[in-house]
Order: C-alpha cells, then sequence, then structure tokens
C-alpha cells in the first residue's frame, strides 16, 4: 500500500503551480462540456436532421477549428498565450448561448463555424502556457495533468450530460457556455501576468533562423500521422454515439456512463503510467502503441457480437489507447520549438485536429449513412493501423536526423 502511495506522490510532485493552475481552468471548463459529445444525437433526435447532415454541422465546426487554430497559434507568438486563452474562453461561452438557440440548418452551420474559430484558438495559446510553465524533464506529465482535467471534468460532464440530454438538450448549451464564462474569470482571477510574476524562467536567446513548423519535414510528417490519428479519433465524438444508440440499443444515460468511465479510468491511472514510462521509451513508439490499440477499440465491434458489455470493453481499450499516446502526443509537438515559435507549432498541431474534424466526422458519418457501420468500422479502424505505422517511420527519420 505504501508503495503505491509513493508511486502516486512521485507522479504529481514537482510540477509548477501555474501548471496546476491552468489545470483547475481546464476543469471547469470541461466539467460543462456537454455540448460536442451529444452534438450529433441533438441534431438528429431533438431537431430531427439526418446523421449525413449532423455530419456537415460537425464538419463545420472542424472548418472553424482549423481558422482558429492557425489564428491562436500566430496570436500567441504576437501577444502572449495569456490574452488569447482569456478571449478565446469568454468568445466561446457566449456563442454556445446563441447556437443553443437556434433550429436552421444553415444557421447552426455558420454559428458552428463562429463558435469553432473562437473556442479553438485556446489550444496552441494553452499548449504554449503549458509548455512556457514546465521544463524538459515534467513536460509530458505536465501535458497528462492537463488531460486529467480534462478527463475528470469529462467524467462529469459526460454522466450529468447524459441525465439532461434524455429530458432537455437545450440546457447543454447553456451549461456549456457558463463554464466557459466560468474558467476565464478563474484564469482572469489565477493566472493573470500581474499575479505570477514570482515565477522565473530562463528568457530563451532568440535564434539566428527562426524555424518555421511549414519548412521542418520532420514536423510536417508527424503532423500527417496526427491529421490520421484524429481523423479516426473524431468518431469516439460522432458516429460511435448513434452506433451505441441504434446499433446496440443504448439509453442516453448509458452513453453517458461510458463517456464518463473513460474519464475516470484516465483520472486514475494515467498521471501514474505516464510517471513511470516517460524517458524509458522513445515516444513515438508509445504514441504508434496506442494508435493500434484505438484501432482495435474499433474493429472489436466488427468481430464479435454483444450490447452494452462490448462497448464497455470497447471503451476500456480506448482508454489504453489514449493514456499511451495523447499526452506524449502532445510533447512531442513541442519538442522541437522555443519560445518564439512556440505558438506556430502549437497552431500547426491545433490544425491538424482541426481538418480531422472537418473530414472525419463528415466521412464517418456518410459511410454510416451509405455503408453501414460495419464498413465504416472497418475503414476508421484501419486508417489508425496505418497512423500506427507511419509514427514508427518518423521514429526512424528523428533517430536518423539526431546522428547527422
Amino acid at each position: 500500500m505504501k508503495k503505491i502511495k509513493n508511486l502516486y506522490r512521485d507522479a504529481y510532485s514537482g510540477l509548477s503551480r501555474p501548471a496546476w493552475l491552468l489545470s483547475m481552468v481546464m476543469f471547469v471548463n470541461r466539467a460543462g462540456t456537454m455540448v460536442m459529445p451529444f452534438m450529433t444525437l441533438y441534431l438528429t433526435t431533438a431537431l430531427g436532421y439526418t446523421i449525413g447532415k449532423a455530419g456537415w454541422v460537425m464538419a463545420c465546426f472542424g472548418c472553424g477549428a482549423v481558422v482558429g487554430g492557425w489564428l491562436g497559434g500566430k496570436l500567441t507568438d504576437k501577444f502572449g498565450f495569456y490574452f488569447i486563452q482569456l478571449f478565446a474562453l469568454l468568445g466561446g461561452g457566449l456563442m454556445f448561448f446563441v447556437i443553443g438557440q437556434l433550429t436552421e440548418f444553415s444557421q447552426i452551420c455558420i454559428a458552428s463555424f463562429i463558435l469553432a474559430s473562437i473556442n479553438e484558438a485556446f489550444r496552441p495559446a494553452n499548449s504554449s502556457a503549458i509548455t512556457h510553465y514546465s521544463t524538459l524533464e515534467n513536460r509530458t506529465r505536465s501535458f497528462a495533468l492537463n488531460r486529467l482535467a480534462i478527463n475528470v471534468g469529462w467524467a462529469f460532464g459526460g454522466a450529468l450530460g447524459g441525465i439532461i440530454a434524455s429530458t432537455n438538450y437545450h440546457l447543454l448549451f447553456w451549461i456549456d457556455g457558463i463554464t466557459n464564462i466560468l474558467a476565464a474569470f478563474f484564469l482572469y482571477f489565477a493566472l493573470a501576468p500581474s499575479k505570477i510574476k514570482s515565477v522565473h524562467k530562463a528568457v530563451e536567446k532568440k535564434p539566428d533562423v527562426i524555424r518555421s513548423p511549414y519548412r521542418d519535414k520532420n514536423y510536417l510528417i508527424y503532423i500527417i500521422c496526427v491529421f490520421l490519428y484524429a481523423f479516426t479519433f473524431f468518431q469516439l465524438f460522432t458516429t460511435q454515439p448513434v452506433y451505441f444508440k441504434r446499433e446496440l440499443n443504448l439509453a442516453e444515460t448509458s452513453i453517458g456512463i461510458l463517456m464518463a468511465l473513460n474519464g475516470l479510468v484516465i483520472t486514475a491511472f494515467e498521471m501514474i503510467i505516464v510517471h513511470s514510462i516517460d524517458g524509458k521509451r522513445n515516444t513515438l513508439q508509445l504514441i504508434s502503441l496506442g494508435s493500434v490499440l484505438l484501432g482495435f477499440s474499433y474493429l472489436i465491434f466488427n468481430l464479435f457480437p454483444g450490447g452494452f458489455l462490448l462497448a464497455l470493453i470497447s471503451t476500456l481499450i480506448c482508454v489504453g489507447g489514449e493514456i499511451f499516446s495523447l499526452p506524449f502526443m502532445n510533447s512531442h509537438a513541442m519538442s522541437r520549438t522555443n519560445a518564439h515559435n512556440r505558438g506556430q507549432y502549437a497552431g500547426l498541431f491545433t490544425m491538424a485536429w482541426a481538418v480531422a474534424q472537418v473530414l472525419g466526422p463528415a466521412a464517418g458519418s456518410q459511410i454510416a449513412y451509405n455503408f453501414g457501420f460495419p464498413v465504416m468500422w472497418w475503414i476508421m479502424g484501419g486508417i489508425f493501423i496505418v497512423a500506427s505505422m507511419g509514427f514508427s517511420y518518423l521514429k526512424k527519420r528523428e533517430s536518423a536526423e539526431q546522428l547527422s
């Protein structure tokens, strides 16, 4: 018992106070994340749109996220990560109020684009902030702590969202908007630059040539692999809930429980696993392993029959894949940066996820609608395997780069 206690203590020790505060901001924000997990169900159930149209709405979210990722990265390098995070949280909160009042398809698409453009500007700024307030030794754990906050909030929001969605979908938009604004207030009172002057960090000397992520060949290969990973990962929030409801006959409450379980397992185990393996294995090797597990969590739907138990097994395999990939994916993206180009690198990383959010839900929903869910799962599971092979290939390229 003492060994377990020490393992948890070591996993959480040595992280900076601002890193903890950033995670609190993320928790407040994510505790109200109820719209995105249930958006497809809201559009198909409450508003009566087809899964095909719902996919296009999610694609509009993705298009806005592309713009937000690019703009957020540029503005972060120019104005700093604090102000961009603050603007994104406040603006995103207000837009959730707006979109919850709309019912006409074209208006929902436009509002979804604007919401994502504002909301996703937060991501590159937040990644830059986490990198700034961490050291090379604890950077992955700092990102893992941030993910822990996301998943604790996700567990709470997912479970509560499932209950609320079964009675009143419109409340989801109000709660999501309010928690965005509360997170902005927390950021303002806890992490305003004037309040953290005691945090000292060595100033990075400006290099003679500031490397652009758009000319970094290995980073571009990495971004392509991240895109393939994200393209399939987004099925978790779009086509998979619909599959659970229509094909496995699960109620919204059961779907919410599975979402909550995902967050709870990650909360319990991710930090200690990351602490145990960080630095002992190549990060790309771990990301590759995680991609394989996620691929199998999809393929299992075509390999075995079942209902809630099958969904539960898939969820647990998915959790393992996330733990071995996502914390290391963020830290690896930032490993090639400095203080003068960090926002743009983080912006391109965000854009990879955003483009995937455009194409992934649209492709997944259209494949499921026209050819059925089994075909969709074969394709998406296979793409995860291809992404895994890409990360393994990049590991060899980066090893050669370090030797040259």
